[in-house]
């Protein structure tokens, strides 16, 4: 878009809204590793013995914890008028091509070894992946299908579990449940019609949504425009929300909101029929609702206090069943 930042890496990203006050500790402060070893809430050792290297076990609060901000999560989804879907997370290739994972980012999808068979026996056709995100399987649902205009928007959420090898990013964020193999996300889709000014006012919609939650979970965070150089492929426009992570002493990226205006559309085949009765093809759009365990970093870090212990927020205590984490 116009007003895209023109950038090569995500220090050329322009912040552009910062919410909240980010908390100043009068002790010394704990990363989540160390508050997950204390209160007893996250297991790395024996996640890395079962699962291998990023693995990780949640227990007790963090269990309740991890369940209760996705929970919320979808049901504002559900308040805002997104259709909810359990969408599959074992894919056929062309889902992941038509979403633009292929072939730009293969490195990081999981393909299975011994593909599903079909009812006569015969191995399936083609290889199958794990997905890393909700998106290309939302997408697909609507391959090679005209809508009517009049149905438009199309607002679909998905609840997965995720899978990312992270092979592009070794050595990076090696410590605690930053960066991690597989996780659970919300995410949203939405089809509009090919008008950039309703489709970015889509993009706005869908940013303003992610960062309510936040609000609601008294979280700083930051929205940052992301540069044409950190974008990835076929996006027209995209955000980043930052949440505030008082180990790093920094932002950290926790969801991601892009508009592909027709690209997507153009690799799946989505079209709608307008008024005239020209087939024209969809814009798309796409925006992280809420991903966890990632959003428990904040949470627990943000809202530890000199005792050790860590407060809940308000509006998760009921989900939670506490008002906070004793040691």
């Amino acid at each position: 878009s116009d007003d895209t930042p023109i950038g090569k890496t995500d220090e050329d990203n322009q912040e552009i809204e910062t919410w909240g006050k980010i908390p100043e500790f009068d002790f010394p402060v704990q990363d989540h590793v160390a508050l997950g070893k204390k209160l007893d809430l996250i297991d790395l050792e024996k996640g890395a013995k079962t699962a291998g290297f990023r693995g990780y076990y949640l227990k007790n609060a963090a269990a309740k914890l991890h369940f209760a901000v996705l929970f919320y999560a979808w049901q504002k989804i559900i308040e805002a008028g997104f259709t909810p879907m359990v969408p599959p997370t074992i894919l056929r290739e062309f889902a992941l091509i038509g979403s633009g994972h292929f072939p730009f980012g293969k490195e990081d999808v999981y393909q299975i070894a011994n593909p599903s068979r079909l009812a006569s026996g015969e191995k399936s056709e083609g290889p199958e992946y794990l997905a890393g995100t909700a998106e290309p399987s939302l997408l697909a649902y609507f391959a090679n299908t005209t809508l009517e205009e009049k149905d438009l928007p199309i607002m679909v959420a998905g609840w997965t579990p995720c899978y990312r090898s992270e092979a592009g990013s070794y050595g990076k964020d090696t410590q605690g449940i930053y960066r991690i193999h597989e996780f659970s996300k919300v995410e949203q889709v939405v089809l509009c019609q090919a008008d950039n000014k309703i489709s970015d006012s889509w993009l706005e919609k869908m940013k303003d949504i992610s960062t309510g939650i936040l609000q609601d979970f008294e979280l700083p965070y930051r929205v940052v425009k992301v540069c044409t150089g950190d974008m990835g492929a076929g996006k027209r426009k995209m955000y980043d929300i930052e949440t505030w992570m008082p180990s790093r002493k920094s932002y950290g990226e926790t969801h991601s909101d892009s508009n592909l205006s027709d690209w997507q559309a153009r690799r799946l085949n989505i079209f709608y029929r307008n008024k005239k009765g020209e087939k024209i093809l969809v814009h798309a759009l796409n925006n992280t609702v809420l991903a966890s365990p990632r959003i428990l970093i904040a949470l627990l870090e943000n809202n530890q206090q000199e005792d050790g212990s860590v407060v809940i927020p308000k509006v998760l205590r009921s989900l939670v069943g506490l008002d906070k984490i004793t040691p």
